[in-house]
């Protein structure tokens, strides 16, 4: 079954979403909290961890080897739940980074990639999570839906452990296509999120169940309204 995780760092929307039932996980991003102003990172962090009860990642920013090292090493100590995210640096500094951290045991989501061959690249160096920007990489020429396919069958047919999370989610019909594919997690914005219970004829019919019950209530038998007050 797909897993879903919500593409946020407000704890308030973390809560709301996880009283649907439907959280499995966070993820966040500098851009992500950017929005929440000037937070205290490490305990919003820990709130999330502690609401959402499911892996929560969080991205490094540094830009050497050994800062993201040290940087997701760090995060790592601040909650069970912690997730490691690393970027797909070109120069294959944050495959470094992934393989050095699955070494010692430490959950990483490789992030921010727009090709096939990056996923498979991150899978073999043991990230936890691969995760693909689905219209980021429509934007950038490729077929994400395509990529999808390929990717699941490929983890399938070879064993590979690593989860595919599909974000830069920006329509619910974005999430429709995604989970058709075969993506193992959906990583969605809370506005989209929003979003995907409504269906104007639901609610239609909803109302239109709600007027033949009063219907049905006005056509009972004066007696059996009284038995049912007494009742």
């Amino acid at each position: 079954m797909v897993q879903i995780f919500l593409d946020t760092a407000s704890l308030k929307e973390v809560e709301e979403f996880s009283k649907w039932g439907i959280a499995d996980g966070v993820t966040t991003n500098q851009k992500i909290f950017l929005q929440e102003g000037g937070v205290d990172f490490r305990k919003r962090v820990v709130d999330i961890c502690n609401v959402v009860k499911g892996p929560v990642s969080v991205e490094t920013t540094k830009h050497t080897v050994e800062e993201l090292l040290a940087e997701g090493r760090e995060y790592a100590t601040w909650h069970k739940n912690v997730v490691i995210k690393v970027a797909m640096f070109g120069n294959g500094d944050g495959l470094k980074v992934v393989s050095q951290l699955n070494k010692e045991g430490i959950k990483t989501n490789m992030t921010v990639m727009m090709t096939f061959n990056q996923l498979v690249l991150a899978s073999k160096a043991g990230a936890t999570y691969v995760s693909l920007f689905y219209n980021r990489a429509k934007e950038a020429g490729e077929d994400p839906v395509q990529i999808i396919r390929h990717y699941a069958s490929y983890a399938k047919e070879s064993g590979c452990l690593s989860r595919l999370i599909v974000g830069s989610i920006r329509t619910p019909e974005d999430v429709a296509s995604a989970i058709s594919a075969g993506a193992h997690i959906m990583t969605i914005p809370s506005k989209i999120l929003a979003q995907m219970p409504f269906n104007k004829r639901s609610e239609e019919t909803m109302k239109e169940f709600d007027e033949a019950w009063e219907q049905f209530l006005a056509m009972r038998k004066p007696e059996a309204k009284q038995v049912a007050q007494i009742k």
